[in-house]
């Protein structure tokens, strides 16, 4: 490139979130002030198109009601969220109806998601008909388009989804989030109820689709060997706060925080440098986010705590890569990555 051509223009994120915090009220009954539940507490992250990131953690951790936010379904308490360059938070409701165009999602369930009594045709075209001015035989043919697209054959168009097979249900929920060509999906489990034989494909196919369409990816789950094959970054929560975040390589190789090593610890077939010498096993159940502990959130199961971690809440901060909240990150390093 010529010393006088311009710069390429920065990429601009699909989907932006800075502080993100969503806090629920519990009802005590008439007589008592309603409790606070902080689900999610002040989470940021950014995706790009063609990435996918990963949001991973125990059920109860808040990756969920992060999907529900991202997806439009929840408004945030506070903090920012924007999809393209719109702030959901602050955007009126005809810009939030057309922002739902923009982002789609494919639920953890393929048998309960698809109407039972509409024809697979009938349900690709529904996004169609709602949100567009097609006539009847241009929402039939992108219907048939997508379809092809994602595996199926033409004759499936006429069929109800009872005479499909798990896989390929979950395969015609995928073709009717991308019926209004989205620009992120969200995938909140989205193998986790299909056969471990059926979950490749499944998987192979969204990375397929990721490629050939530049897609970004809100992938939610809880299984790390999943989030091994499509994840590019990943984001580790733990009761409703971001404990390590960063690239999936950096984080799997050596991850610094205790409740990330315990997680790959875990999974089958994944054993990163951090996790080689000590195989964490969790103890203890997940705290009530109603009563979450002093100090770090992860204290009351850590096998490391220390009297600092019970008083003092860790800052995610750099380390390594990566962003980690834990105040012992440092002795996790090992020599090879504190040279990067």
């Amino acid at each position: 490139m010529s010393a006088t051509s311009a710069p390429s223009p920065a990429i601009q994120p699909v989907v932006l979130a800075r502080n993100l915090t969503q806090v629920y009220k519990i009802s005590r009954g008439m007589f008592h002030a309603p409790d606070h539940l902080q689900a999610v507490s002040g989470v940021s992250f950014s995706v790009n198109p063609g990435k996918t990131l990963a949001v991973v953690g125990e059920s109860g951790c808040g990756k969920s009601t992060l999907a529900r936010m991202v997806s439009l379904i929840e408004t945030p308490s506070s903090g920012e969220l924007r999809l393209g360059q719109v702030d959901v938070v602050k955007a009126s409701g005809k810009q939030r109806q057309a922002l739902r165009r923009t982002v789609q999602l494919v639920f953890q369930n393929p048998f309960g998601s698809l109407n039972p009594r509409k024809k697979i045709g009938a349900i690709l075209e529904s996004p169609l008909e709602i949100n567009t001015d097609l006539s009847a035989p241009e929402r039939a043919k992108k219907a048939r388009d997508m379809l092809a697209l994602v595996g199926l054959r033409p004759e499936h168009y006429d069929r109800y989804p009872h005479m499909f097979s798990g896989g390929q249900r979950q395969r015609i929920a995928i073709a009717r989030a991308l019926m209004l060509r989205p620009g992120l999906i969200v995938a909140d489990e989205p193998v986790s109820a299909l056969d471990v034989s059926i979950q490749a494909q499944v998987l192979n196919l969204l990375a397929d689709l990721q490629q050939e369409l530049g897609l970004a990816y809100l992938f939610i789950s809880h299984d790390l060997g999943v989030v091994r094959h499509i994840a590019h970054e990943v984001l580790v929560m733990y009761l409703g706060h971001a404990v390590e975040q960063g690239d999936k390589k950096t984080l799997f190789a050596q991850p610094l925080h205790p409740y990330t090593q315990a997680l790959l610890a875990s999974t089958p077939g994944i054993v990163g440098t951090g996790t080689a010498k000590q195989r964490l096993v969790l103890k203890g159940e997940l705290p009530s986010p109603l009563n979450p502990p002093s100090g770090c959130v992860f204290s009351t199961r850590c096998p490391h705590v220390s009297a600092q971690c019970q008083a003092e809440r860790p800052a995610l901060r750099e380390l390594a890569g990566r962003q980690v909240a834990c105040h012992l990150a440092e002795q996790f390093i090992q020599p090879a990555a504190a040279q990067h």
